[in-house]
């Protein structure tokens, strides 16, 4: 049973981690295509939504003291949803340090009531 105040039930969880691993490879080939080796590292952009600002505010702690940058706020079209995004430390393009990653965020994510909406990079940094 689903506390009405969850963002992010486990099996939505776990249906988005496995979306999100299966997007990953798809994205990592684009970045191929560009030009980034899989020894490459870059900066990750992520994007996370939630319903309330606590939950943005501690998930935001929590990306911060990983060393990443964080901002959030709240959707003009969606009242009441939060989004939180930001740029990771550099994270080496190869798939299985991505899918690590994906995996933490995703379940960071979960651990703060927030769903870890995927991931974008620039290849020229």
């Amino acid at each position: 049973m689903t506390d009405a105040n969850t963002f992010i039930s486990e099996q939505q969880h776990i249906e988005n981690l496995a979306s999100q691993l299966s997007m990953s490879p798809q994205t990592l080939a684009q970045l191929h295509e560009y030009g980034v080796s899989i020894s490459q590292s870059l900066k990750l952009e992520y994007f996370f939504y939630t319903d309330a600002q606590s939950k943005a505010l501690s998930l935001s702690e929590s990306l911060v003291k990983l060393g990443y940058t964080s901002e959030l706020g709240q959707l003009e079209d969606e009242p009441g949803i939060y989004l939180i995004t930001g740029w990771s430390t550099p994270t080496q393009a190869a798939s299985d340090k991505i899918n690590e990653w994906t995996a933490l965020m995703c379940s960071l994510g979960f651990k703060h009531d927030c769903e870890f909406d995927g991931w974008g990079t620039n290849p020229d940094q």
